[in-house]
């Protein structure tokens, strides 16, 4: 074994950073029996230096991540800050400097993964980022290595446990949105402002990333097309609940039926009992992996908090110390396929829609024509009318989200219809 150490600058020490820190320390002899030498924490870059640190070296603690990332002794800088900026430029720097990067940061990597791919290779750095997506799960590096001689179809997946948590709650117990998002926020499961998490920005950067690694092509947040799930209402669980379904914020990445193009998406589905993801719980993550050789592949667990994705940080940490030992990187940037994303209105699937409209004759048939007119052909429908008024739910055969929209904004545009009530997708068949 080598005897002089690996040297490792923290940048951040919040929940996660404290953690890899403090399995560091407590596992470093582990550590150093994996790697083929010891690692060193050199430095831990802080906003607040004057915080105690338990178990940290408080002469390591520094509000200059700049200096300590240009350093030319460190082998390796675990980014654990999050946001675009500084860790952008922190990394940026990090690599011109000889130090290869472990980074948790979804959003600057959904963001501009691509050019810091390069730098990396550039400097002939490694960039590893597991603890980006799902915490603990192991997820990236499956796509990117075991199932390298693979091709992927399809990664559908709950990347977010706050949202999952809520809609499981609501699923559960019948509680309202509000009601719901209280209790996860009580338990420490939302923030104070969760507008990331059930707006579905954080889950569609996770999927802006996975759909980049499965597919070999660059794929930006601002190809995702998102929805949240605030609108869900206990009345889309009753409708769920009758077709034999539940409702989850689901990431879809799809190749197309011919290869050509790609989608990437984030929103609520309906999806039915019997499908696995039906059943992950709580604050849990679990991803659904389809290809052609491996068929169908699930990744369970938890997919947040500070022990979880400390133990992805702290694996890529090993990988990268051991590449830096043999004088070699790992799997780069796979961008090679370069396939167009396509717009959310090519998207092909099943939808669910609860229409208001008046309770006489004639209503379901001119509803029926709406669909036809827009090439939307109708699997199911279910009436329920009282007091002159009456609830419609129609759910579809696979159709495009382009005509589905205009289906939609044709049926609103009926005397007879008083209100387009809700639109689910119906996913996992």
């Amino acid at each position: 074994m080598r005897t002089r150490p690996l040297k490792v600058a923290l940048l951040g020490c919040g929940v996660v950073g404290s953690e890899v820190a403090r399995i560091m320390t407590t596992h470093a002899d582990d550590l150093a029996a994996r790697i083929g030498a010891p690692v060193e924490l050199a430095g831990v870059a802080v906003r607040r230096p004057t915080k105690v640190r338990e178990g940290i070296d408080p002469s390591l603690v520094t509000t200059d991540a700049t200096a300590l990332v240009k350093r030319g002794d460190i082998d390796v800088v675990v980014e654990v800050i999050g946001g675009i900026e500084p860790a952008r430029s922190l990394i940026t720097t990090a690599f011109e400097h000889g130090a290869s990067v472990v980074s948790a940061n979804k959003a600057l990597l959904a963001q501009d993964g691509a050019a810091l791919h390069a730098l990396a290779e550039e400097q002939g750095r490694d960039l590893y980022y597991e603890a980006a997506v799902a915490g603990a799960i192991p997820l990236i590096r499956p796509l990117r290595e075991s199932l390298a001689g693979d091709k992927v179809n399809r990664v559908l997946g709950i990347v977010n446990g706050t949202t999952n948590f809520i809609l499981d709650k609501m699923d559960s117990t019948g509680a309202g949105y509000q009601e719901a998002l209280d209790e996860a926020t009580a338990l420490g499961y939302a923030e104070a402002d969760p507008t990331a998490d059930v707006e579905g920005f954080d889950a569609a950067a996770k999927a802006a990333i996975l759909a980049g690694i499965a597919f070999h092509t660059r794929v930006r947040l601002d190809d995702v097309y998102r929805e949240g799930m605030t609108e869900v209402t206990a009345a889309d669980f009753a409708s769920a609940k009758e077709m034999g379904c539940t409702i989850k914020l689901l990431a879809i990445c799809e190749r197309a039926a011919d290869g050509g193009s790609v989608t990437a998406r984030v929103h609520p589905a309906m999806i039915p009992l019997s499908h696995p993801l039906a059943s992950v719980r709580g604050a849990y993550n679990a991803v659904f992996v389809e290809s052609d050789a491996s068929g169908q592949l699930m990744f369970y667990g938890p997919g947040a908090g500070g022990a979880p994705t400390a133990s992805a940080v702290l694996g890529d940490l090993v990988a990268v110390c051991r590449n830096k030992l043999s004088g070699a990187t790992g799997p780069g940037d796979s961008a090679y396929a370069q396939l167009p994303v396509s717009p959310m209105g090519e998207v092909v699937t099943r939808y669910h829609i609860s229409l208001d409209v008046a309770d006489k004759p004639g209503v379901l048939a001119q509803v029926a024509t709406v669909f036809a007119e827009h090439g939307v052909s109708i699997d199911t429908v279910r009436q329920q009318g009282k007091d002159g008024e009456a609830s419609l739910v129609v759910v579809t055969h696979r159709a495009s989200d382009a005509s589905l929209n205009g289906t939609v904004e044709a049926l609103r545009n009926l005397d007879t219809v008083r209100g387009v009530a809700s639109i689910m997708r119906v996913e996992g068949e």
